[in-house]
């Protein structure tokens, strides 16, 4: 029988995608064949599965853990906001359609189908499947039809894990808080909790957890350190840029403006990882820095709006000015079509039907069509003649003069398009800077090294990272039933 456990948090951003992680690897370490899923996920951070449709990044990543092929089933809704109060609806991995919130609480219980579907796929032959909720229980206005967090657990007879952040102060208020405010039949379905991101002596929290218990009788699982190992592993939620900070001298500086709708931004982690590169996420009120020698553009949920809000940040001039410096830009998806004359949204796609300028640096137009395309893609860089491999997730097509110089071959197909002096290139393959030997060659363009070590192989040992740290520091009682 499928041995089963919920990690829920006790907010947002408290660890549990990471921790979800660590124990797939754990898991996997130890022979179990082990899956993760995610009943609903936001994020516009989205992978293709290996069966070939939109799922959460995070769940491509504990799949990637669980040593298992990721599936679709394995988050069976993704949202992926388009603006301040609405969503695209991905079911199983295809757009099922677009919702404002309350619209789609409404529609939770029709999704519920699906949920318990794709849980029962994923639970069919292995021995043990670790499932993260999304906010936290204790949202009780949004109980009512719920699929993500309690309305599951209780639905699928899940045992449930609450998960703290210590390190935002006020822990032991937030689980003693969601115990009292919990109804009783969620209540009865936590076993007990995890402390997460502790820095220190762990016995000076020894109190606390004596007072937690007194006041749930929730038995403590552990105290998890901060953990190193996460840092070297993709983010899934864009909260995470508010805190990067800037600069770590190296030799190459590499700007990124952040727009509000910015989307799989993980696709920079492996220019991120290179000692010689420094990379620096542009906020709004900032400029671009004048001493950066290539500037990304990555992805955008909605292109229209975060070409407007680049505009709106003087970006536009500043862009120009770096290009007539010399420096290079690259332009991914979204960014892509940014650098284009114009993007049309003849159907209003991303709102309503109109037309808006594009940044002029590629003599490409692109037109927004209904039709999405979502694939994993094996690609070859004719600009430095290495393979390649990624992902496309986008809408439009992209046509014009520059598409005669196109950087990428994608399945045999030209993709993106090139400006005449090779300083501004934009192609839709996600996952591009995963490539070790183009990132050698594109570095080496710079006059730096780079690409020396497999940014796989990093992940890789990361993800063991955090299954040797997770079995020291938490209960080896509850891993024993957990494992078996």
């Amino acid at each position: 029988m499928t041995r089963t456990i919920m990690l829920q948090g006790t907010g947002s951003d408290v660890g549990k995608t990471i921790l979800v992680a660590g124990l797939c690897r754990l898991a996997s370490n130890r022979g179990l064949k082990v899956a993760p899923f995610k009943p609903q996920n936001m994020s516009n951070n989205a992978a293709v599965s290996d069966d070939g449709g939109e799922i959460g990044r995070a769940q491509w990543l504990q799949a990637l853990a669980a040593r298992t092929p990721s599936s679709v089933h394995m988050n069976p809704v993704l949202l992926k906001p388009q603006s301040e109060t609405g969503s695209q609806i991905i079911v199983q991995g295809r757009v099922f359609g677009q919702a404002k919130g309350r619209d789609y609480q409404r529609l939770k219980p029709q999704l519920l189908g699906a949920v318990m579907d794709s849980f029962e796929r994923v639970a069919e032959g292995r021995d043990l499947v670790i499932v993260e909720g999304a906010g936290s229980p204790a949202e009780i206005n949004l109980r009512a039809g719920d699929i993500a967090n309690m309305g599951f657990a209780t639905r699928a007879g899940v045992p449930v894990v609450l998960v703290g952040d210590i390190d935002r102060g006020g822990v032991i208020a937030s689980l003693v808080g969601t115990h009292t405010i919990l109804p009783e039949e969620d209540r009865n379905q936590i076993a007990g909790y995890i402390i997460n991101k502790f820095r220190g002596d762990v016995t000076l929290f020894d109190e606390g957890i004596a007072a937690i218990e007194a006041f749930t009788g929730w038995p403590c699982f552990g105290v998890v350190p901060w953990l190193k190992a996460a840092g070297r592993l993709p983010a899934e939620d864009s909260v995470v840029l508010e805190r990067l900070v800037k600069g770590g001298g190296g030799a190459l500086k590499v700007a990124v403006p952040v727009l509000s709708r910015i989307a799989n931004f993980d696709d920079l982690d492996p220019l991120a990882a290179e000692p010689e590169v420094d990379l620096v996420f542009v906020r709004a009120g900032d400029r671009l820095p004048a001493d950066a020698g290539l500037v990304v553009l990555p992805g955008s949920k909605s292109t229209i709006a975060d070409l407007e809000e680049f505009r709106s940040h003087g970006w536009d001039r500043d862009l120009s000015m770096h290009v007539r410096r010399g420096g290079r830009v690259i332009g991914i998806c979204g960014g892509y079509q940014m650098l284009g004359r114009s993007v049309a949204d003849p159907l209003g796609l991303e709102g309503h039907s109109r037309t808006v300028q594009g940044l002029g640096l590629l003599d490409v137009e692109t037109v927004m069509a209904a039709e999405k395309t979502v694939r994993n893609s094996k690609a070859h860089s004719l600009e430095h003649d290495v393979p390649l491999s990624g992902y496309e997730i986008h809408l439009g097509v992209t046509t014009g003069p520059d598409t005669l110089r196109a950087p990428i071959s994608i399945d045999g197909r030209a993709d993106g398009a090139g400006s005449a002096d090779g300083r501004v290139v934009g192609t839709y393959l996600h996952g591009l800077f995963s490539s070790d030997l183009y990132r050698q060659r594109l570095l080496a363009g710079f006059g730096i090294e780079g690409g020396g070590r497999s940014y796989r192989d990093m992940v890789d040992e990361a993800l063991d990272d955090l299954a040797s740290e997770l079995e020291q520091r938490l209960s080896r009682q509850w891993l024993a039933e957990l494992l078996g």
